[in-house]
């Protein structure tokens, strides 16, 4: 049974949640608090293996209840918030990723029926993978201070990469925060990130992101060409995909498809446009998404990472991309900056 304490000042959103997760036998709610500062009094008492927050709350808001969490009971934490801000002066819920929690998840707005089957499956789905996770401490590092010159008329011997694609899902945010602060400014091809999140939190991502590195993290457009020193996600809710000229273009869902933008037809793509000239990286994530991806941008003659499993917040994507013989290098998340600097010649 996953044990799970919910953190909410709103009582009609405790019950809304409370609602959504009564059907699953194997997930129960044990507890609710309606601020951190209550919260936290209850965690050595009822020993949740799950919490879920929300942002704004009196006396300990969401961030401080999740930096005292992490000290003192480190658990897996979701963040349950609305997905966007209602004043300039909010946190950005990412910055909640930053200080220890896992994942985030949209709060249902309205009453006791505001929810779809689709979005509670997702809630308990999300509560089952962070019932096994490891909480790992993080520490904000702030906007990348790196200032390193272009390299000076490098003339390579080989062929260096064009693109850099890196794909992820559980504990992405983090891990592609930790990547992107250490790439310079001046970093010589363009980087596209997919990354499995809940629907509305895009553009918050990119924000948060944009503020932890020197490079421009923006949303692709379809049609535009991708340029170095900048860091593209695709548009929420379609797939990226490359045509014959290497200009961006969007693919339509599928029912077949389970993540949507997926990882896999990004890098098939990517793989089938630009070849040889593609480094490809699978991050921390549950399931399969991205490993058949990341065999064939190696199958293309690409070179291909996998983040290792004392690093991930989730070894499922890694693990299924190494199992296919997808992964041409195995590294901890804290070598892959320096190892795309490497391959791309830098």
């Amino acid at each position: 049974m996953i044990s799970v304490l919910l953190v909410d000042d709103s009582a009609i959103a405790i019950l809304v949640l409370q609602k959504m997760l009564l059907p699953f036998t194997d997930i129960e709610v044990v507890g609710t608090a309606n601020n951190g500062e209550d919260a936290l009094a209850l965690i050595p008492k009822l020993q949740p293996r799950v919490i879920c927050t929300d942002l704004h709350m009196p006396k300990m808001d969401g961030l401080q209840f999740i930096k005292e969490v992490m000290k003192r009971h480190p658990l897996p934490i979701l963040v349950i918030s609305v997905s966007v801000h209602q004043s300039k002066d909010d946190h950005n819920i990412f910055e909640l990723l930053d200080a220890g929690a896992i994942d985030v998840f949209p709060k249902p707005r309205g009453g006791l029926d505001s929810f779809n089957k689709e979005l509670t499956v997702e809630l308990a789905s999300k509560i089952r993978v962070l019932s096994g996770v490891i909480p790992i401490r993080r520490h904000n590092r702030g906007k990348s201070s790196v200032s390193v010159a272009p390299p000076v008329d490098p003339r390579p011997s080989r062929t260096y990469p064009k693109i850099v694609v890196m794909g992820a899902s559980t504990g992405g945010p983090q891990a592609l925060m930790t990547i992107l602060s250490e790439l310079p400014k001046h970093f010589p091809v363009p980087v596209l990130c997919v990354q499995h999140i809940s629907a509305g939190f895009l553009d918050e991502m990119v924000s948060w992101l944009g503020g932890t590195t020197s490079l421009t993290v923006r949303v692709a457009k379809p049609g535009e060409t991708l340029q170095a020193g900048f860091v593209y996600f695709p548009e929420e809710g379609s797939h990226l995909v490359f045509n014959t000229q290497g200009r961006v273009g969007a693919q339509a869902n599928t029912a077949e498809e389970l993540h949507c933008p997926s990882i896999d037809i990004a890098f098939s793509s990517v793989a089938a446009c630009f070849q040889e000239a593609v480094v490809g990286v699978l991050l921390t994530g549950m399931g399969r998404d991205g490993a058949q991806g990341l065999r064939a941008i190696l199958d293309a003659g690409g070179t291909t990472i996998a983040q290792d499993e004392a690093s991930s917040v989730v070894f499922g994507m890694p693990q299924q991309a190494i199992a296919l013989g997808g992964a041409k290098e195995i590294l901890p998340l804290s070598d892959i900056a320096s190892a795309l600097m490497r391959h791309v010649g830098w």
